[in-house]
């Protein structure tokens, strides 16, 4: 690995497929190796060097199935909104692997991801001998995390917020011990070869990152779920703080923003608005103020940052509206896409609505498409395979919809042509919506983003 990477990574080009190509040659890292690399970097006269004026951080730890994103942006606003620096580090990326690093609300420049790579390059070269003794070398998602660390002390953010990628007992940022708030979002069906296929199961898994005398906070709805979680609080020696939809009242939505009023524990009842028209970001924006109202430093967040810091926060790729009433979501399980049709059917749509559709075999693909078919709410449904290899082939796509008769079905070859038709077909009053896979959304923005830059 060393040589390789001192002959061939010069640019950020070269060190981001370097990374692509990590899952053909590591292995699955145990936490216990993770967490020594961690503590190997830490150690060292670099990070030392970094940190040497750095003053007190707070970290905050976010996992569960749908939500992680959201809550991490809404949490980084409004903390930023009251004046503190912010590092976030989150995953997937749409467009480029820049996005993962999140400093202050901007994502890192090429120069800055170039040098976070060779920071963890250069720690690789001298290698504790326990790992020297297995050869260790981190996963795709260890570098990104290790990246994300130096990035992290290189700016003294007073604020740390991680998004787990997978799980969270086992997950990269769990290395991470010394932590403020644990916070666990929706929990649903995802990733059950890996964490379980009951949602008790999953939970616990998820719940991995709560932390002696952290305070775990999070959203009250299945009845098993929250069980769940308290009990794993109380294993860890924690006290879980929850939130449920009886705390939320006098929900309006507009045409562009949803206001809702919050009886919260800390700042009492409070008006707040977010800035789309997606319903499930009022859950996550209320996990956002549960968990700044269990901060050390709640006194410093003012109620005017917190709702300033909600109204603020926009998010790509869910429920975003990239072109006028076309709208982009990420949902991709059945619990997400559950989550968007509850959105459209309240979206106030006075024609016909339109949806793009494509999605990954290892998904639930044929529940989503059964719960998208038995919806009602679209007239046209378009389909399109992405760039993956894992990709359900259009015709499997079409094939599946079509013994739902009722509607009209388009296939697409290539998603340029797809999307610029859909739009080019609708009426004024028409909408059209995009969804199925985080794959699809990113492509989509890229596409945009290649159109602009012509």
């Amino acid at each position: 690995m060393s040589s390789y990477i001192t002959d061939a990574v010069k640019t950020y080009e070269e060190a981001v497929g370097y990374i692509l190509e990590i899952p053909k040659f590591a292995k699955k890292n145990s936490m216990e190796h993770t967490k020594l690399f961690l503590g190997h970097m830490k150690k060292s006269a670099e990070y030392q060097a970094l940190t040497a004026l750095r003053q007190d951080v707070r970290t905050i730890h976010v996992a569960g199935t749908n939500g992680k994103g959201s809550v991490c942006a809404y949490l980084r606003s409004i903390i930023q909104e009251a004046g503190f620096s912010t590092g976030m580090f989150i995953s997937p990326h749409l467009v480029t692997m820049r996005e993962r690093f999140v400093i202050n609300g901007e994502m890192v420049s090429e120069e800055e991801f170039l040098w976070a790579f060779w920071q963890v390059a250069d720690h690789l070269q001298c290698l504790p001998e326990a790992l020297e003794a297995i050869a260790y070398q981190p996963t795709f998602f260890e570098y990104l995390f290790f990246m994300a660390v130096m990035l992290f002390a290189k700016h003294r953010v007073a604020y740390e917020i991680w998004e787990t990628g997978l799980g969270g007992r086992l997950d990269a940022t769990n290395a991470i011990d010394e932590k403020d708030v644990c916070v666990i979002t929706s929990i649903g069906y995802d990733h059950t070869e890996y964490l379980g296929g009951t949602l008790p199961e999953i939970a616990t898994e998820k719940a991995g990152i709560f932390r002696k005398n952290v305070p775990a906070v999070f959203f009250e709805k299945e009845k098993c779920v929250t069980q769940t979680l308290e009990k794993c609080a109380d294993l860890a020696e924690t006290k879980a703080f929850s939130v449920s939809l009886r705390a939320i009242k006098e929900i309006n939505s507009n045409h562009k923003t949803i206001d809702f009023s919050l009886q919260s524990n800390y700042y009492g009842y409070i008006r707040l608005s977010v800035s789309t028209i997606a319903w499930y970001q009022i859950e996550n924006a209320v996990l956002a103020v549960l968990a700044i109202e269990q901060l050390p430093e709640r006194d410093l967040i003012s109620l005017r940052a917190l709702q300033e810091g909600i109204r603020k926060m926009k998010w790509e790729g869910r429920m975003e509206e990239i072109m006028p009433s076309v709208y982009l979501d990420g949902a991709h399980n059945t619990d997400g896409i559950r989550a968007f049709l509850q959105t459209v059917e309240r979206d106030g749509c006075e024609g016909e609505r339109y949806l793009l559709f494509s999605m990954v075999r290892e998904k639930q693909y044929q529940a989503v498409m059964d719960m998208i078919a038995g919806s009602m709410l679209f007239k046209v449904i378009g389909v399109v395979a992405i760039l993956d290899n894992r990709a359900l082939p259009v015709e499997e796509l079409a094939d599946y919809f079509g013994q739902y008769t009722e509607l009209q079905m388009r296939k697409y070859d290539r998603l340029e042509s797809a999307v610029q038709d859909m739009a080019n077909s609708r009426r004024a009053q028409d909408r059209v919506y995009i969804v199925g896979s985080l794959y699809l959304a990113g492509e989509v923005k890229a596409l945009l983003r290649r159109h602009l830059d012509d």
